[in-house]
């Protein structure tokens, strides 16, 4: 029988396979074809445009076991995960779909025979429901089915608006709709609650296991249900509550997979109590982190990179709670790699890159953590009433990284609720803070509004006429531009490319018989290109005719930058994975600037790797191919879409022998060997999992190597060698440099053994303990722990203060010796003198450093020692 839940989703997935459907893999958690979706949330995702007719496949049925994760927007369950018995933030869709094929009665017929037959379920245990004025469901039900009416419950509106009801489904206000019908398993009498459409229907005794969606009816703007020529069918069953049904447990957390993770996160945590709820957030927590890093989303502070770094810090912060003292979250995947069976295809694939970015996330997290919590638990003490302020919630945000819901899951653990309005409030002052600090100057052309088109020729040609269609001054429309005056000209058609996808818009000139106008920069305003610069002579009028002329050079350099930016891009998901992604990008005449995303540094080994297939990509001399196609056909050729762009029903595609495929409108080289050579000049974060590299191409590649090569060679010259030997020159000089601190270390070390004999002498008496309290001149800090160790061996038993103050800075040690730590603390001791002379400082209870910044202060600090002492050992 099937047990298991990798057992139950191939008896699934092979029942519908047998009765005709063809069994589809799932989708991304990136919803591909559906921006207003956050991530894939249902089986129906990737059928979308199917069920509209805007797609067609080559079946009309199909089957599908579809990952899905509900933790942010509209569908987010991320609050309830843990502490319930069905929430989770990642759950598994079993679905069956028909696209104008079967509907009502083999879509009911289907789910009757699967759970009753395939699974066995006891019909004593099922009961159905109905859209209350589904007739024909209902006749499906009890006269072919046979399921007695009593147990067909008749669901209607009851959330006040037509077709609100729980059993009526529809994709949005208007579009394809339909009545539903759901099976639910009753799992006994000792369980609270009742049947559907009950004052007890709350309760987990009936638990829905299947639904089915009848998508019939087309609904108008003004309400009208136009019957659909194609009546489909969607249907989709939680796999984790059927598992729980089949392996006789009512949580979802008590089914395999659940109890897997849970017992190895014990495992590695050391926790034995695995009722522990903390256990169930970070087994659910694994799953949706996991597999939403394999699909390309990475740890952000903005959309779905946002999501995720909130689950990761929950499932940490739970972890924490449990007494994890090092990293353990990324030690969970190859168990749920290895318990998700074939679910998991795509995530072993990707099990370096998962390990990798959980775990520099959990310890990025980790280090803020501690600090966060004790703020959070101090603020919570000083609670009066059960509402923790806006304000305090946002610095935690802002602060220390604590997203509002990890707050509100630490007071939710205190019975006290967030004043999330309050967090909302203090979020909107901050964005306009940010705005105003971004507000260097407002540019006049932000606010045109152009009405007029200009056509881009520029592809092809960088001179070409073109009439004036309009002139703006100080950001007003005008007739004229004179001499000396700087404003915008624009025209109807251009061979200036204007600012998009990162490449920078075009220089030139537009030149007529006494007329020049220098053009700085090119930008869109809508279909519009303005042309921006200054008249350098004459005047320009709307309606003349002008000669526009790129700067060739200039732009020729750019293209150089932007064709090698797709390049790198490449090479750079084929040498760190498929999880790069652009996230920016700056391409001008002089060099580009890439940013992406991935987790960690790029190692030096990596980065001389991608320069290299980059490099040989432009010995290749691939030609560039430009194509117009259909954005869904561009698509389906593996075309990348870059960060930023907005892309038309249409789009140009450029291809790069078989290397590179994106959508890019840009301008590029005719051959990849154009660029000449690409070389890397740096690489570094910018933000938490985004990285920049910046390059340089062609001549500009060589004037850098060539500079480079100049810098070798004047450090050849001072260590009085050649190019070719100054590696080992230098090696060899920085071993002698070593072995001279090392001689000059034990000189030190003997000067301070000679100091400590006069020193010794000093030390006086107090209530019978030797006290040595003593200000230094001439002595280097480094010496001071040396020096310190030396006293304490000739005075045998004693307390030792000693203080340096040099270049506005003061060093302090404490030592005292092993038979007297129980009454005399050096760390306190250092720490009370540090705090006269503006620092601090700690360590063990027999020495202890600390510094300063006042050395005025010293000499008074250091009389302080005395009566301290005399205080504690009185």
């Amino acid at each position: 029988m099937f047990q298991t839940t990798a057992e139950l989703r191939s008896a699934f997935l092979k029942y519908f396979e047998d009765n005709g459907h063809q069994v589809e893999d799932s989708s991304s958690l990136v919803p591909a074809n559906d921006p207003t979706l956050l991530f894939t949330n249902a089986g129906m995702n990737q059928f979308k445009d199917v069920f509209l007719g805007m797609d067609k496949r080559s079946y009309t049925r199909a089957t599908t076991s579809q990952r899905c994760v509900r933790a942010g927007g509209k569908h987010n369950d991320l609050d309830n995960v843990g502490y319930t018995a069905r929430h989770h933030t990642f759950f598994e869709m079993l679905g069956n779909f028909s696209f104008g094929d079967y509907f009502k009665e083999e879509a009911i017929r289907f789910a009757w025979e699967f759970l009753t037959v395939t699974l066995k379920l006891p019909t004593e245990r099922l009961c159905v429901t109905i859209y209350e004025t589904d007739d024909e469901a209902f006749e499906i039900w009890n006269k072919k089915i046979g399921v007695a009416a009593e147990n067909i419950i008749r669901i209607g509106d009851n959330k006040g608006a037509a077709f609100a009801s729980d059993n009526f489904w529809q994709m949005g206000d208007t579009g394809p709709c339909g009545p539903c019908t759901e099976v639910f398993y009753d799992h006994g009498d000792h369980i609270w609650g009742g049947r559907p459409g009950t004052p007890e229907e709350d309760g987990d005794r009936f638990i829905e296991i299947w639904n089915i969606v009848f998508m019939q009816y087309n609904r108008q703007a003004d309400g009208e249900m136009q019957p659909l020529p194609k009546p489909s069918v969607d249907t989709g069953m939680g796999i984790e509550r059927i598992a729980a049904i089949m392996q006789g447990v009512h949580s979802n957390y008590e089914i395999d997979i659940f109890k897997t993770l849970i017992a190895k996160t014990a495992e590695i945590i050391g926790v034995t109590d695995l009722e522990n709820k903390s256990l169930r957030v970070i087994a659910d927590h694994i799953r949706s982190c996991a597999f939403l890093i394999a699909d390309g989303v990475m740890p952000s502070n903005e959309g779905r990179g946002y999501v995720l770094r909130r689950i990761i810090r929950r499932a940490v912060r739970h972890g924490n709670k449990l007494g994890a003292n090092e990293s353990f979250f990324y030690k969970l995947v190859p168990t749920l790699i290895s318990v998700m069976g074939d679910a998991a295809k795509e995530l072993g694939q990707m099990q370096a890159i998962v390990e990798k970015a959980l775990k520099a996330e959990e310890e990025q997290f980790a280090r803020t953590l501690e600090r966060g919590l004790q703020i959070l638990d101090s603020a919570l003490n000083e609670l009066t009433a059960k509402t923790l302020d806006g304000e305090t919630a946002f610095k935690l945000y802002d602060t220390y990284g604590f997203p509002v819901d990890l707050t509100a899951d630490v007071c939710r653990e205190r019975d006290i609720q967030v004043d999330e309005a309050g967090f909302e409030a203090a979020m909107a002052q901050q964005r306009k803070r940010a705005q105003a600090a971004g507000n260097f100057g407002t540019d006049y052309n932000s606010n045109l509004i152009i009405d007029t088109e200009t056509t881009f020729c520029g592809y092809a040609e960088l001179v070409g006429n073109a009439a004036v269609k309009a002139l703006y001054l100080d950001g007003k429309a005008v007739e004229q531009l004179t001499q000396g005056q700087t404003g915008v000209v624009v025209l109807d058609n251009t061979p200036f490319y204007a600012e998009s996808g990162g490449q920078v818009g075009d220089q030139g000139q537009l030149i007529a018989e006494g007329v020049v106008f220098k053009v700085a920069d090119t930008q869109k305003f809508g279909p519009a290109t303005g042309h921006e610069g200054e008249v350098i002579s004459g005047d320009i009028k709307v309606g003349q005719v002008l000669t526009a002329q790129v700067d060739k050079k200039l732009r020729h350099r750019t293209e150089l930058n932007h064709s090698v930016t797709h390049l790198l891009h490449a090479a750079l998901r084929q040498v760190l994975g498929e999880h790069v992604s652009q996230k920016g990008s700056l391409v001008n005449p002089e060099r580009l600037r890439f940013d992406f995303a991935h987790f960690e540094a790029v190692k030096p080994a990596e980065l001389k790797a991608v320069e290299e297939l980059v490099n040989v990509q432009i010995r290749r001399n691939h030609e560039l191919k430009t194509a117009e196609m259909a954005i869904d056909e561009a698509k389906e050729k593996g075309a990348m879409a870059l960060f930023g762009e907005k892309y038309d029903a249409q789009v140009r595609v450029v291809t790069m022998g078989d290397f590179s495929i994106e959508l890019c409108g840009g301008t590029h080289v005719g051959r990849t060997g154009d660029i000449g050579l690409f070389k890397v000049t740096s690489e570094g974060g910018i933000a938490a999992g985004v990285r920049r590299i910046e390059a340089v191409t062609g001549a500009a590649a060589m004037a850098y190597i060539a500079e480079q090569q100049a810098q070798i060679e004047e450090a050849a010259s001072l260590l009085k060698s050649d190019s070719a030997s100054v590696i080992t020159k230098l090696k060899a000089q920085l071993d002698k440099v070593k072995q001279l601190e090392k001689d000059l270390s034990q000189i030190k070390d003997k000067l301070a053994a000679a100091a400590s004999a006069d020193l010794a002498g000093d030390a006086i008496e107090i209530n019978g303990i030797k006290v040595l309290v003593k200000k230094l001149e001439g002595v280097d800090a480094g010496s001071l722990r040396g020096l310190q160790d030396e006293l304490k061996q000739k005075l045998k038993s004693a307390v030792i203060v000693l203080g340096i103050a040099s270049e506005g800075k003061v060093n302090l040690i404490a030592g005292v010796s092993n038979d007297l730590t129980k009454q005399i603390k050096a760390g306190e001791l250092v720490a009370m003198v540090a705090q006269q002379v503006g620092g601090k400082g700690g360590g063990r209870p027999d020495m202890a450093q600390a510094g300063g910044t006042q050395p005025e202060n010293l000499d008074a600090a250091l009389a302080l020692v005395q009566p301290w002492l005399e205080q504690r050992l009185s």
